[in-house]
């Protein structure tokens, strides 16, 4: 791609380099630099030194990492920080947001380095003071952040995920630590066993162990009611959204926007309650029979979900991607079985890969075949989870895997699906 910043040209993509347009060069794309040079280029620019050409000084940017809860954590600080008055653009999964306007639809997660300083300045352009940035392992090893001086960085958590690309745990762990190995400002769940960091300028938060911001008790009556403690004083902050992991994902924000602002908890914890989610992010669908859509699609991201409704009988939909981590699909039928009351398992974006195959490898985890149901047309799947929910008024159905996708992806094509629409045709 090709951008301009401060009138001058710069691409990673050597047909585009030319004596006006410098190439920007990396790991991914070095073996091209004899082809710029080919078609007149001059100025060759290895991709850790562009950001000698910008100045991104007058814009504090804030990246948030970690296998769940990146896009709610991102975009509650996005929200809280508009709500504070303050000018803020948001990068990641949902989009490219400025000022609460969408100016680009759904992306990578965190786009490729060019893409990066290009969304930078764009926001720049138009005044905002902060820049909020999801951060993908992907992004993180393949240096499409490399140039970027955050503010503060933020851990969600970290879990099983990407292993069709990381290959091991191990690997994806380190990947998503080594984020953390500087000196600059971090901000780290310190209920997770997992993340290690540099210490120096490190604050954390919790629900369990001691921490810089941690909770002291909570309760779900009509959405949630949290009260924590930050050196010593408390404060609180109520939101129409459930679940325990989203007091970490609304607590990892509230923290962010204290430890890069001069505002005070009281204010920032005020502002909370303006903000009702994400959707596609634990979104309440339709309240009789109680449906709910989420994007879980990790053993560890159900588990958060269906813990969050201990007291309900489970009705869960999900499946598996094609040509991704096969490994973790029995461990996702493990974790339903574990939890629901029935299940109904069917097809998530299939890709390449056989559809009834990756049911039967998600099968392999289900012992108890009694309360499970096959149907690998996602749509009637969603239909049939809908009947049987309305005939259970302690229940609760969930609908894992794509949140608010707008997609379904056979092969490399894209068919309109999505989740939400398919239950409003049936409630």
């Amino acid at each position: 791609m090709q951008i301009i910043i401060n009138n001058k040209k710069f691409t990673d993509n050597s047909k585009e380099a030319n004596n006006e347009v410098s190439f920007v060069y990396s790991l991914q794309n070095e073996k091209f630099c004899e082809d710029a040079k080919a078609n007149g280029c001059t100025q060759l620019i290895p991709s850790y030194k562009l950001k000698e050409y910008v100045d991104f000084s007058s814009i504090k940017i804030i990246g948030i990492t970690g296998t769940n809860g990146k896009t709610t954590t991102s975009a509650a600080i996005y929200s809280i920080l508009l709500d504070l008055g303050y000018k803020v653009a948001l990068q990641g999964t949902r989009g490219f947001f400025i000022n609460d306007k969408r100016v680009e639809e759904y992306t990578l997660t965190t786009p490729v380095q060019l893409s990066n300083f290009a969304h930078i300045q764009k926001a720049i352009d138009e005044g905002c003071e902060f820049f909020v940035m999801e951060v993908s392992s992907h992004a993180i090893e393949q240096k499409r952040i490399e140039g970027l001086e955050f503010e503060l960085k933020v851990h969600t958590n970290i879990t099983r995920d990407h292993l069709d690309y990381h290959k091991t745990i191990e690997e994806y762990i380190n990947v998503k630590n080594s984020f953390f190995n500087d000196e600059s400002k971090k901000l780290l769940n310190k209920d997770d066993k997992i993340v290690k960091f540099n210490t120096k300028n490190a604050y954390t938060y919790s629900l369990d162990n001691p921490s810089t911001y941690k909770v002291g008790a909570y309760s779900f009556k009509n959405g949630m009611h949290v009260m924590f403690s930050n050196i010593e004083k408390m404060h609180s902050f109520s939101s129409s959204m459930m679940g325990i992991f989203n007091i970490y994902n609304l607590l990892a924000a509230i923290a962010s926007v204290h430890l890069t602002t001069n505002n005070s908890l009281d204010e920032i914890c005020e502002a909370v309650e303006n903000f009702a989610g994400v959707s596609g992010r634990m979104e309440i669908v339709c309240t009789n029979p109680l449906i709910i859509i989420d994007f879980a699609h990790t053993p560890d991201g159900m588990k958060e979900v269906y813990e969050s409704f201990n007291h309900k009988d489970i009705i869960t939909v999900f499946g598996a991607g094609g040509n991704r981590d096969k490994e973790k699909r029995p461990l996702m039928g493990q974790m339903a079985a574990k939890y629901a009351k029935h299940i109904i398992v069917t097809s998530d974006n299939p890709r390449f890969e056989d559809p009834d195959l990756i049911i039967e490898d998600i099968c392999q985890g289900i012992p108890n075949k009694n309360n499970l149901t096959i149907e690998v047309n996602r749509k009637e799947a969603i239909k049939k989870s809908i009947e049987l929910a309305k005939e259970n008024e302690n229940s609760v159905l969930l609908i894992l895997g794509k949140g608010d996708e707008p997609y379904q992806i056979i092969y490399d094509k894209k068919f309109p699906l999505v989740d939400k629409d398919e239950v409003l045709k049936h409630i």
